[in-house]
């Protein structure tokens, strides 16, 4: 229960669950916190060693690996193995997830990589490291050759999307939609009274959606709810007895903000579903990345005539941002035009 549903160690000691168990059973004794930490370690070590048992019967693996940042603003280094059974079947799995109290130089993630293929027993099984395009990152894959250094495809594209996103006019538009959609968020009366609105409208009794910088694709989300609910949402700021006038004036969005979102929103949801099919981890996605590159540049990034300036520019940010690239693991076995 403890590890497969993810609870804190200190579960057993709780008086609700001593009294649950003492009520299912009372001739059963509770574990101790000790005892559960003594089970847990020892699950672990057999699960570390069944996982370098399946991993050995693979002659080649990829890994990915991410730095990143806890709430607690601890720092955290995740490597993950992907392979492919005797049975054909992909596998992904966590190899470690571990704290990383030293600088992120290239040269220490370069020693924490090679120190956990060591200890992994995939010293001469990698072929390559899927990873962002930190330049800390790249340049510690770059010095072990070992294996091939490959920049997450969609790591890329989300970059080039960003660079979209600065353009001026859309930048307004998002920060403008962001402090709209965080009013409704900390406002137990606005979240009451769009309810309503949506009940008088009969539309979706959906939550508005807040977008996260690390969050890829959160600003498609957001526009795509408030364009659902663009007039529940101009209902609730136009109620006095919700808002208050003076921040409605600061709050409501203009004609124009409301036209760029509903122009925008198809090129953001191309945008957004070619990075959800470059996420998979059920089957292999390189063999993707050029035919989605060829039909964001030759397509959905293309200027459409009559579409409006503000689309134009941001399509024209993302695709001279999104430079496109072959591995040069692709290139090895099937050749560079491949």
């Amino acid at each position: 229960m403890i590890t497969k549903d993810m609870l804190p160690l200190s579960f057993v000691e709780g008086e609700g669950f001593r009294e649950l168990m003492n009520f299912v059973e009372p001739e059963y004794r509770v574990p101790t916190r000790k005892t559960i930490v003594s089970r847990v370690e020892q699950k672990y070590e057999e699960g570390v060693k069944k996982l370098k048992m399946d991993i050995s019967q693979s002659e080649k693996v990829a890994i990915t690996t991410d730095s990143w940042t806890a709430l607690t603003t601890e720092s955290y280094t995740t490597i993950t193995c992907h392979y492919i059974t005797d049975d054909w079947e992909m596998k992904s799995t966590v190899l470690q997830t571990r704290s990383s109290d030293e600088r992120h130089t290239a040269q220490n993630i370069a020693a924490q990589l090679q120190a956990a293929a060591e200890e992994w027993g995939l010293t001469d099984k990698i072929n390559a490291c899927v990873h962002d395009n930190a330049s800390n990152m790249v340049l510690a894959n770059r010095t072990i050759a070992d294996w091939e250094s490959v920049p997450c495809y969609a790591h890329t594209l989300q970059l080039a999307i960003n660079d979209g996103f600065k353009v001026g006019s859309v930048h307004r538009v998002v920060a403008a939609c962001g402090r709209l959609v965080s009013h409704f968020h900390h406002s137990t009366v606005a979240t009451a009274g769009l309810k309503k609105k949506q009940d008088a409208q009969n539309l979706p009794k959906h939550k508005l959606i807040q977008y996260s910088r690390t969050r890829w694709n959160s600003i498609c989300d957001m526009f795509e709810r408030l364009h659902e609910q663009r007039w529940a949402v101009s209902a609730t700021l136009s109620d006095r007895t919700i808002t208050k006038l003076n921040d409605a004036r600061t709050l409501e969005l203009t004609d124009q903000n409301w036209q760029v979102i509903e122009d925008i929103l198809p090129a953001l949801q191309s945008l957004k579903c070619a990075t959800t099919a470059l996420c998979s981890e059920t089957h292999v996605c390189i063999s993707l990345e050029q035919p989605v590159t060829n039909s964001l540049l030759t397509r959905h990034l293309m200027s459409i005539p009559g579409e409006s300036r503000v689309v134009c520019e941001f399509k024209e940010a993302v695709a001279t941002s999104h430079t496109p690239f072959t591995p040069t693991v692709f290139q090895g076995r099937f050749g560079a035009g491949a």
